[in-house]
């Protein structure tokens, strides 16, 4: 017999062997009807998988994450199975679940596919489904699993398995097609009752530019039909939402191929919106106790060798920048932090001083492979709403608390209210991958933690996710159709200070180390407004708006009319313009509904004569007639309304 504890600490005994479902139709046969997954003592096992030994179980649906990421990872394979079933000379990469679905990478050699191919693919994979073809595990030596693909011909598997270490290979089997796989499926294919193939894309094996393209199909799958319609009407309004396109539409930013990839250029009113998400953080920041600082666009290459990056991410990122002067050589700033560190170093400062905070809205530039920038979202230049924070190790706590509270201010004010905060540790594995030591690694995730739990965020471990010099607190957030988006980061870091040799002289008189705090509320200004335009539909709120009036003229006769109501606005600090174009009424409110203007005010013969506006609102439309010092007074309170102050 073995002993099996459940997550809410409650333990059962079992017959050795007993499998995961076995144990879900011991506690009810709905739970059993439902289960697709299991973990095992933290290891993924099947739910058919015996188990042997006492330990720990925890069984997963489709309402859990690990539930979903077996039924796509199990899709994928159905997938690959209807590819070769379809196109017999396919070679067959790696198909790995996702965020919200999955892919298979596929060679197709010489034969053609595209999209139109999609709806066949489909048809193909939902009759292998229907056939509740059972996923069965088994081990494979290293010699037989080489023999088996070098029989297939297919060398992307073959390099792929000599990689791996013999005795760590398994293959996963149902009806006749068998995959390399390291495991975590669903019982068999029948679970899987609604698929759609989303699109094709081009993606180089193992993202290396110097080897072969391949063909990425990208799926998603369901146990339902109809989540599948309503996952497909999200993707509908996502569309509409596509930061690239309304960035387009609201004349915010573009992209030019003579000035590069990946290298936004602002136009009029986006620059307007960077500003004043700019000042809005400069004022909190302000009243937070930071300084702004400003440091130049490169650097020499010996300031980003001391700090670690040069070693970390030379070889992909960083092509040094040579001077007339021999042996000279600069970099693009890829991060602000070494800078600022130097910035403390240019005086030695008292522990009375501490601590010390300079912020900088500095941008850096990384560089991006082609296929993987994105809009705003991902670039090769973007701007940081950086600070670093040097302060005492009795001050972490305190310091790090305080930043917290500004993040949390952020995300309020700009409607982000739905999010979690992660835990981002070290990889215990891969210790290589990092730099400092144990101990300030060990002082540094425990801080951290601390301040997680005292602010009671409800918050997430991840293990692999640290910088390479420290760990971090990163928030996730959801936006209005229930994506998740990384922004704002928190890191602590003993290490930067050790190597840029940063002390303070202490009470005793002695030199002491600062420990570093790295934060960034918006992460990138670039990458924020994008999220920011989707999670809104670019309907900002109206103290954040570019423009929150527009005055439209019935005719050119009451145009001065209309001067004299914008100058009012503009008098009272609202931005407003005047749009007089010899077009009709009805095409001017049209466009500027599509611009999205927070209010239009109206104004012909009545108006003119009575001294008022006829309002319209983007969310109720025609709200009718109002003097304009209530129109004022209206709008202002609004604005109050929709921000807020930072309060220490």
């Amino acid at each position: 017999m073995i002993e099996i504890r459940f997550p809410d600490q409650s333990v059962r005994t079992y017959k050795k062997g007993a499998t995961p479902l076995e144990i879900a139709q011991s506690i009810s046969e709905g739970l059993a009807r439902n289960v697709l997954s299991a973990s095992f003592n933290g290891a993924t096992v099947e739910a058919t998988t015996p188990l042997e030994i006492d330990g720990s179980l925890q069984l997963f649906t489709w309402n859990d994450d690990e539930g979903k990421a077996a039924f796509w990872h199990s899709s994928a394979h159905i997938l690959a199975q209807s590819l070769l079933a379809l196109y017999p000379k396919a070679k067959l990469t790696i198909g790995p679940a996702i965020e919200n679905g999955f892919y298979y990478d596929v060679d197709f050699g010489e034969d053609s596919f595209s999209d139109k191919d999609l709806p066949a693919l489909e048809k193909q994979f939902l009759a292998f489904a229907r056939e509740k073809f059972a996923f069965s595990m088994r081990s494979s030596s290293k010699a037989d699993a080489l023999a088996f693909y070098k029989a297939e011909n297919n060398p992307y598997k073959v390099e792929l398995i000599e990689n791996l270490e013999d005795g760590s290979i398994s293959f996963c089997d149902h009806a006749d097609f068998t995959d390399l796989c390291r495991g975590g499926h669903i019982p068999h294919t029948g679970f899987v009752k609604a698929i759609k193939l989303l699109s094709v894309a081009g993606a180089y094996w193992r993202g290396d530019e110097t080897k072969p393209q391949l063909t990425r199909i990208y799926g998603i799958s369901f146990p339902k039909q109809k989540e599948l319609t309503e996952y497909l009407a999200l993707l509908e309004e996502a569309k509409k939402r596509d930061h690239r396109k309304l960035g387009k539409e609201l004349d915010l930013f573009t992209f030019s191929k003579k000035v590069g990839q990946g290298l936004p250029l602002w136009l009029p009113k986006g620059a307007a919106l960077r500003e004043r998400l700019e000042n809005f953080l400069k004022e909190a920041q302000k009243k937070a106790g930071y300084e702004q600082v400003i440091s130049p666009h490169i650097g020499n290459k010996e300031l980003y060798m001391t700090s670690g990056h040069y070693e970390k991410y030379g070889a992909d990122s960083f092509q040094p920048i040579h001077t007339p002067a021999e042996g000279e050589e600069f970099l693009l700033k890829p991060m602000n932090c070494p800078h600022h560190c130097e910035i403390y170093n240019a005086r030695q400062w008292s522990y009375k001083d501490l601590p010390k905070r300079y912020a900088e809205f500095g941008t850096v530039y990384r560089y991006e492979q082609s296929g993987e920038l994105h809009g705003l979202t991902r670039v090769r230049g973007f701007t940081q709403d950086d600070a670093h924070i040097f302060c005492m190790p009795n001050q972490l706590d305190e310091e790090f608390k305080k930043v917290i509270d500004l993040v949390l201010y952020v995300f309020s004010s700009l409607g982000f209210e739905d999010f979690t905060a992660q835990v981002s540790l070290r990889d215990p594995e891969k210790p290589e991958k990092y730099i400092g030591s144990d101990e300030n690694w060990d002082l540094a995730e425990q801080a951290i933690l601390n301040a997680t739990k005292e602010k009671d965020l409800n918050y997430v471990v991840e293990y692999g996710e640290a910088a390479f010099y420290g760990p971090k607190l990163d928030f996730m957030v959801k936006d209005a159709l229930g994506r998740k988006w990384q922004l704002g980061t928190i890191q602590v870091d003993y290490n930067l200070p050790e190597r840029f040799e940063l002390t303070y002289k202490g009470s005793d008189n002695e030199l002491h180390r600062p420990v570093m705090i790295h934060r960034a509320p918006f992460g990138s200004l670039e990458r924020f407004v994008a999220i920011l335009l989707e999670h809104t539909g670019g309907n900002f709120p109206l103290w954040l708006t570019p423009e929150q009036v527009i005055i439209l003229s019935v005719s050119e006769k009451y145009e001065k009319y209309a001067e004299k109501v914008s100058n009012q606005l503009k008098n009272n600090e609202i931005r407003a313009l005047i749009d007089n174009r010899n077009e009709t009424i009805g095409k001017k409110i049209r466009d500027a509904q599509l611009s999205k203007f927070p209010y239009m005010l109206i104004v012909g013969e009545k108006e003119a004569t009575e001294n008022t506006v006829s309002v319209r609102n983007r969310v109720d439309g025609d709200t009718g007639s109002l003097t304009l010092e209530t129109f004022l007074e209206m709008i202002q309170a609004e604005i109050n309304a929709s921000s807020s102050k930072f309060e220490i």
